[in-house]
């Protein structure tokens, strides 16, 4: 059995890089106004572009939108083609603006379940914009556990080929296979609508991210509920399983 030394880690604010959002409570805002559920995820869309305004004030470099999960699928057809149509009209309004914004798209999630027309149009928009300093990752499509198993697949497959040994696998081996692997973590999850849970995204990825759940419907979270939660963020100690060690040098456990 191996021991493992305490980790002194320092008191420093750690940086904000990366912000994750689930976007929660769209359909909510819209029944408690009397508007049909497609009304709130159109003004959730309005919402995308005040969190790209707020996290260009926090520099941060990438922000991560859980835009449609796996189990949407299972959602009210109308519903399901409603979403799909916000999203093609999203991508065709909001990529010209993006190029300005120096901001990248990067879409990730299945796409064997997306039309081919839906599927030359993320391509095209994450060509137009591949040269961004920023990043916007939408994740359509997608799902934590389906990440993972798709990152064991391909591990497999280099066993298979000879490529790769199964004791050669580790935590660097399937992360470098998982979504958003040439990306840095995220450092903060938002969620809306006061839902407590990360519902099956980046499970992977928010091993230790901080959580922040706004109690406010995601078409309400503008650019103030935005700097609140980067406030709460600063405010706390990320410890990433170590020890704080105080001026006093006396270590605080985790």
């Amino acid at each position: 059995m191996t021991s493992c030394s305490p980790m002194n880690v320092s008191t420093e604010a750690h940086p904000l890089r990366h912000v994750a959002i689930i976007m929660d409570g769209n359909n909510r805002w819209a029944t408690e106004r009397g508007l049909a559920g497609l009304a709130g995820h159109r003004a959730g869309v309005e919402r995308v572009r005040d969190t790209l305004e707020a996290a260009r004030r926090h520099n941060v470099e990438v922000i991560t939108l859980f835009a449609f999960s796996s189990e949407n699928w299972c959602r009210p057809p109308a519903e399901v083609r409603g979403l799909m149509s916000l999203f093609d009209t999203y991508l065709r309004s909001q990529v010209t603006q993006l190029i300005k914004q120096d901001t990248r798209l990067l879409v990730i999630g299945r796409r064997d379940r997306l039309s081919p027309r839906m599927c030359k149009l993320i391509e095209d928009s994450e060509r137009r914009t591949a040269t961004g300093s920023r990043t916007l990752v939408l994740a359509v499509d997608y799902g934590g556990r389906w990440d993972v198993a798709q990152a064991a697949q391909s591990l497999a497959r280099r066993v298979q080929q000879g490529e790769l040994a199964p004791d050669d696998i580790d935590e660097a081996s399937l992360s470098a296979e998982i979504s958003l692997s040439d990306l840095p973590p995220p450092d903060l999850c938002i969620r809306t609508a006061g839902e407590q849970r990360i519902s099956n995204f980046l499970l992977w990825q928010l091993a230790y991210s901080e959580l922040y759940f706004a109690p406010c419907y995601w078409p309400d979270f503008d650019q103030s509920a935005f700097d609140r939660a980067v406030a709460d963020y600063r405010s706390r100690q990320r410890r990433f399983g170590g020890r704080i060690v105080s001026s006093a040098h006396e270590e605080q456990s985790v």
